[in-house]
C-alpha cells in the first residue's frame, strides 16, 4: 500500500467506531510507510516492545493501554473524529511530502525516560 492508497482508503470515512477501525488503520499505516506491522502481544508486558494495546500502569496506579507502542521510539493513541466527513480534510502539505520522499527528520533530543511508565 502506498501513502496515496492509504489516503484514498481512509479519507472521508464517517461513522464507524474507533475500536473497530484503529487496528486496521494502523496496519495500513505501517504498510504505507514500508514498516513492519506490530508484533503479537505476549503475556509478559516487559517483552512487548512493538505491539498494539500495550498495558501500562498510570502514575495514579490505574491501568491503561497504549494503542500502538514501540519501545524507545513512540507511542500512538488513535482518536475517532466527531467531525462530518467533509470537515475532516486537513492539508498535510510538507508533512505528507516527508512521508513520500522517505526523508528522515532531524532527531530532536532524547526520548522521555521509561521511568515515567511502570509498564516497562
Amino acid at each position: 500500500m502506498t501513502i496515496d492508497e492509504l489516503m484514498r482508503r481512509w479519507t472521508g470515512q464517517e461513522g464507524g467506531a474507533e475500536r473497530a477501525n484503529y487496528a486496521l488503520f494502523l496496519a495500513d499505516f505501517c504498510d504505507a510507510l514500508g514498516l513492519p506491522r506490530p508484533d503479537p502481544a505476549g503475556a509478559t508486558t516487559e517483552h512487548n516492545d512493538y505491539v498494539l494495546e500495550r498495558f501500562v500502569r498510570r502514575p495514579d496506579g490505574s491501568n491503561g493501554r497504549i494503542d500502538l507502542y514501540k519501545r524507545d521510539c513512540f507511542v500512538l493513541e488513535a482518536k475517532q473524529s466527531r467531525q462530518k466527513a467533509g470537515d475532516k480534510y486537513i492539508d498535510a502539505g510538507p508533512q505528507l511530502d516527508l512521508l513520500k520522499t522517505g526523508h528522515e527528520p532531524e532527531k530532536l533530543g532524547r526520548p522521555p525516560s521509561r521511568r515515567n511508565f511502570r509498564g516497562g
